[in-house]
């Protein structure tokens, strides 16, 4: 199967659910970012405080926010005429399914400030 057609209020409700808690897992995250940040330099300043070598590079990876991938086609969707929507096999993947390209690299970004959200 190439193409399906779905009901779009359907549609609409797994996208946002879909949206929904891509928006809570990166918010966690990015509190948990800052967390660690928070932690990593009053560690360093103890370090300079007492006179430590200091490396000067912090490697956290910032959380990514795809939150407009995710309102883009609900917009889309909500602005369509018809009352079904056509998807191809890949459409389908990443709007219902939430298999998107970049979901690999977000689950590996935020499961080291989030643990089993991503």
């Amino acid at each position: 199967m190439r193409v399906i057609r779905i009901d779009r209020d359907e549609f609409v409700a797994k996208v946002q659910a879909n949206r929904d808690n891509h928006r809570a897992v990166f918010e966690a995250a990015l509190e948990g970012y800052r967390d660690r940040w928070i932690q990593e330099l009053e560690r360093r300043l103890r370090d300079v405080r007492r006179g430590r070598e200091i490396n000067q590079y912090i490697g956290l990876p910032e959380p990514e926010d795809h939150t407009d991938d995710y309102d883009r086609i609900l917009m889309m969707a909500r602005m369509q005429i018809d009352n079904v929507i056509e998807l191809t096999e890949d459409e389908f993947g990443m709007y219902v399914m939430d298999q998107w390209s970049w979901k690999p690299h977000f689950a590996s970004t935020t499961s080291r400030y989030v643990r089993g959200r991503s």
